[in-house]
């Protein structure tokens, strides 16, 4: 077998998601999973479900992570790949914790870990940590001894997540009018979170050149010029584009990434802009944010302002994007066994590094986060 198809020491990946409702009588015990600890009354997480309400109570994101394990365990398969495929999610069944025990009992000891978030932040990539270190310690206190966990790098700008995203923006050019597709701008959205989660992001070595946004800010950029570019290279076109923000939530008195994508539409319909495409890179799958946030509200807002707009599709089950699990997991594999694998990544930017540094994504409260440089067993690191 070829060094870079070999999966040792691994034995074993775990999909890593965040989890949705699946019912109306799931969204408000799933809501109250994702604000554990902030003291949300009840009666206002039920105003916050009415997104999920308008879709029956259910999240799209865990049939998308379905389609995605199948789309994954087909790809090991055809690839003579034996290595088993689990998914386990932050805040709804399957919970991290039970498949994380299930794992252990199967006798799975060394775990490669995929994020369904391919960008730097702490609530992208260290909250995720922070959860594989609580659900580790939750075993550990059972009796079960604790497997060791890798996270797989940042994906953002690996080719088999990049060019799925360049044919949406193409298809999504082609729906529209044709006298108003040369002269379209391209909305690149990702999802806002606050400045200060934004400045610290990732290492300093990643952050933009004059410092602001961290690393979020920086790979989303480098993601939508390569994408930009690509375009251009296949329609002769340079297409405006800006980077621009959805899904805000949290106080109003603390700072978030802006433009939000509405108020970018209504910009651009004053400054005679024909068209839109709606490009959600900072997405994984359709999930409820890209449903409701872009192909609701946004949409809706377009129409009001007599704008036309498309959404571009986002990567979800895509071959070649399992294809690129396949790639991420060799190549760290080959890594861990102190070989020098060949890293794919398009943009200026470079592969991501395999371990978190200490101080990357800072979380607001130090806590112990699992599968990185400051991870050393499971009560231990912050």
């Amino acid at each position: 077998m070829p060094e870079q198809s070999v999966p040792a020491p691994y034995d074993a990946l775990l999909l890593l998601s965040f989890g949705g409702p699946e019912g109306p009588d799931d969204v408000v015990p799933f809501l109250e999973n994702v604000t554990r600890g902030r003291g949300i009354p009840r009666e206002r997480l039920k105003e916050v479900g009415q997104h999920y309400f308008l879709f029956g109570g259910v999240s799209p994101i865990n049939a998308q992570n379905r389609e995605l394990l199948d789309a994954l365990r087909k790809d090991f398969a055809e690839h003579g790949l034996d290595l088993p495929v689990y998914w386990g999610n932050r805040n709804w069944a399957p919970y991290l914790t039970d498949t994380l025990r299930d794992m252990v009992r199967d006798g799975r000891r060394r775990i490669a870990v995929l994020a369904t978030s391919a960008y730097a932040s702490y609530s992208g990539c260290r909250q995720y940590r922070e959860n594989l270190a609580d659900a580790l310690a939750a075993l550990a206190a059972e009796g079960l001894e604790a497997p060791q966990v890798d996270k797989l790098r940042h994906y953002f700008n690996h080719p088999g997540f990049v060019r799925p995203m360049v044919d949406g923006v193409l298809a999504s050019l082609a729906e529209l009018p044709e006298d108003a597709r040369a002269g379209a701008h391209i909305a690149f959205t990702t999802h806002s979170i606050p400045t200060a989660a934004a400045d610290t992001s990732g290492r300093p070595e990643e952050h933009t050149e004059d410092g602001a946004g961290g690393a979020y800010v920086a790979q989303h950029l480098d993601v939508a010029k390569v994408i930009v570019e690509a375009v251009r290279e296949e329609t002769g076109i340079a297409h405006p584009w800006q980077l621009v923000y959805q899904s805000r939530s949290g106080a109003p008195h603390i700072p978030w990434l802006e433009p939000d994508i509405c108020d970018h539409l209504e910009t651009l319909h004053t400054q005679g802009v024909p068209a839109v495409v709606m490009a959600p890179i900072g997405f994984v799958s359709d999930h409820m944010e890209v449903k409701y946030d872009l192909d609701t509200e946004a949409t809706a807002k377009a129409a009001e302002l007599g704008l036309p707009v498309t959404r571009s599709a986002t990567v979800g089950a895509d071959p070649r994007f399992a294809a690129a699990v396949r790639d991420l997991l060799l190549e760290r594999a080959a890594a861990e066994r102190d070989r020098a694998p060949k890293r794919c990544a398009l943009g200026t930017l470079g592969p991501s590094h395999d371990l978190c540094p200490v101080g990357c994504c800072p979380a607001r409260t130090p806590r112990p986060a699992a599968a990185g440089a400051d991870w050393s067993g499971a009560t231990a690191g912050a």
